[in-house]
């Protein structure tokens, strides 16, 4: 990956490891004595996930969710598709949503709707960002690992047309690479759900 595609680092691996510390004793207490189901959100939450579980000792279950309200562009196509339903029973189970940016929070608010219908005995939901703008539904993430201005950003899960997810650290994207609309980055099928959209 070329440096120049990034204005600016904005989080560095060293304060994201330090806060997943931080996070995962968080969570850790909050569920004490309790078997916890964890739902990831694909795909963006996978490298969040994986480093929260490896922090986290107490007993859990691992499931994950696909949804999809963008496909292969950054405006929405006005529908809402689930590309991977949860596997696991979660009813009267105590789950925890975990996903990559809370953004306008549309998506985890369909989310949220979607297992509250399932019977959950309580569902939680933590995110890797917060971005600082108005989320739909007056939703609220119950843990953040870190809050963001309005910034587009790439990395540590976050993608541009399916680039930079596996970056480290969490980056803004350079102005140009968004004015050219990463015209030599093939868009993949499905690649952004709504999330984290680069200005138009």
């Amino acid at each position: 990956m070329n440096p120049r595609d990034f204005e600016q680092v904005l989080l560095t691996e060293k304060q994201i490891q330090h806060r997943l510390d931080q996070l995962a004793a968080e969570i850790q207490e909050a569920y004490a004595g309790k078997d916890l189901t964890l739902v990831g959100v694909l795909t963006g939450s996978v490298m969040f996930v994986a480093d929260l579980l490896r922090r986290l000792t107490l007993p859990l279950r691992l499931d994950n969710i696909g949804v999809s309200s963008y496909h292969g562009g950054t405006k929405p196509s006005g529908e809402f598709t689930v590309t991977k339903a949860l596997r696991l029973d979660v009813r009267d189970r105590d789950v925890l949503v975990v996903d990559d940016i809370l953004d306008t929070g549309a998506t985890l608010v369909r989310i949220r709707d979607m297992i509250t219908a399932l019977g959950p005995r309580s569902l939680r939901f933590c995110v890797f960002l917060e971005k600082q703008i108005p989320h739909s539904d007056d939703l609220r993430p119950d843990f953040v690992a870190f809050k963001i201005p309005n910034h587009f950003v790439v990395g540590y899960g976050l993608d541009y047309r399916e680039r930079y997810r596996n970056l480290p650290y969490v980056a803004t994207l350079s102005p140009e690479i968004i004015r050219q609309g990463g015209s030599d980055i093939p868009v993949a099928s499905g690649a952004g759900r709504g999330k984290n959209a680069p200005p138009t």
